[in-house]
């Protein structure tokens, strides 16, 4: 049996803990910090207004930091001692964080080892744990707890507190008007806000029956109710979607990636709309797209059905072995029939991120200098809508980093006052008439 602890006596006691612990690429390609990080940095509560966060640097937690001491009572007790209730379709469920946390897949993340992958869980929370407390004895030691921690919560206030509500606000005032909006990586406490506020007054929240609970990422449809007035009786197919896989094929998919559903507009035209996040290299957009097509190729009652997907496609500029790459997808699609908002040849400088991670985050492999964002950030052409060249034509396509229906080339992003590290991408389609 191999015990986590011999990973900390024969290896990361003796790291150095910036050059060999947080500037380590493969601890990052391994998501041994960032993995954890993921599921419990910021958890929603049924019985709270406001979310429970891991005693950390990096997120809203506004216990006291000010010593290594104070913070690992406070973590140690975070972790394994506090259940939480979690709000699940299946109803309410209570779990400490560490019961939350999931394996990591080599399937998924192939940099990590078979022996890793066998004790995942223990390992990923020891690398929390160490990822946690060299952060706080760095912004102990370059700073005065008085000096820094009020300036984590005024930015907290304006990057995490206010993310729901400035995103709510944008999708019901700014475009109010779509039919069909596609949204990924969402949290099941916005479904929620959404279904019950304004929005809701508007529009059918559609999300994944196995909603991801653990992770609290999920993609989610909202249909207009004036243009699909029976937009709740959707029918879900996402199982069909993820039986149609290659078999023998390991997809790099996760719970509440996917949602396939079909469903009748007002005119009672037919239509399969997908929403898709796809894994951080893009490796899955291809086989997610094939297996989509399969799924309604095979089911006669969908072959009519008109099809529009939206996704995070993570596609980047220059592709790789380990990256999908953009001009490469865009000749996918098209042999499969499709098109895109952006046409048949994407722009690989069409750019729909622009962000770079500092080091006061766990994907310690994404990591750059302030210097360095533009060459080392995240600037790709990432989302899509696809659609059957058959079907419609393209009138007008936007894309928008301020909230206002306007994109600011060469702007990093998230800002304060747009809550999203993806650009919101619209597209207006004009049905073809069938001959």
């Amino acid at each position: 049996r191999i015990h986590e602890g011999s990973y900390w006596e024969k290896d990361f006691r003796d790291r150095n803990i910036v050059s060999e612990f947080m500037k380590d690429p493969v601890l990052g390609s391994k998501r041994l910090a960032s993995m954890p990080d993921r599921i419990t940095n910021t958890i929603h509560v049924s019985d709270q207004k406001y979310p429970v966060c891991r005693p950390t640097v990096i997120n809203m937690y506004d216990g006291d930091l000010a010593t290594t001491s104070k913070w690992w009572k406070a973590w140690e007790g975070f972790m394994f001692d506090t259940p939480l209730k979690i709000k699940t379709k299946d109803g309410i469920q209570s779990s400490t964080p560490y019961e939350m946390l999931q394996p990591i897949k080599k399937s998924k993340y192939p940099d990590i080892t078979e022996e890793e992958e066998r004790v995942s869980l223990p390992l990923q929370t020891m690398c929390s744990a160490i990822f946690d407390a060299i952060l706080v004895h760095m912004m102990n030691t370059v700073s005065s707890p008085t000096v820094w921690q009020p300036l984590k919560r005024q930015m907290v206030d304006s990057l995490n507190r206010k993310k729901d509500p400035n995103t709510l606000r944008i999708l019901d005032k700014i475009y109010r008007d779509t039919d069909v909006i596609t949204l990924q990586e969402v949290s099941s406490a916005f479904i929620e806000e959404a279904t019950e506020g304004s929005l809701g007054e508007r529009y059918h929240v559609v999300s994944p029956a196995a909603l991801d609970s653990a992770r609290d990422q999920n993609s989610v449809i909202l249909l207009k109710k004036t243009s699909f007035p029976n937009g709740d009786k959707s029918k879900e197919i996402t199982t069909m979607v993820e039986d149609s896989f290659v078999e023998g094929v390991q997809v790099p998919v996760a719970k509440g990636d996917i949602l396939a559903i079909t469903t009748t507009d007002a005119n009672g035209v037919s239509y399969v709309i997908c929403s898709f996040h796809g894994d951080t290299n893009g490796l899955a957009t291809i086989p997610v797209l094939d297996a989509i097509k399969k799924a309604i190729d095979n089911d006669s009652k969908l072959k009519n059905h008109r099809f529009i997907f939206g996704l995070d496609a993570n596609t980047y500029e220059t592709g790789s072995v380990k990256k999908q790459d953009v001009l490469e997808f865009g000749t996918h699609y098209t042999s499969l029939g499709l098109t895109s908002c952006w046409g048949d040849v994407p722009n690989p400088k069409n750019y729909t991120t622009f962000n770079s991670r500092t080091f006061l985050q766990p994907q310690l492999n994404k990591a750059c200098k302030s210097t360095e964002k533009r060459l080392n950030g995240d600037v790709n052409p990432k989302d899509f809508i696809l659609f059957y060249k058959k079907d419609f034509d393209v009138v007008e396509t936007w894309k928008d980093n301020t909230g206002k229906k306007k994109y600011v080339e060469d702007m990093p992003f998230p800002t304060l006052d747009f809550p999203s590290d993806h650009g919101v991408l619209s597209t207006i389609l004009e049905p073809k008439k069938k001959k």
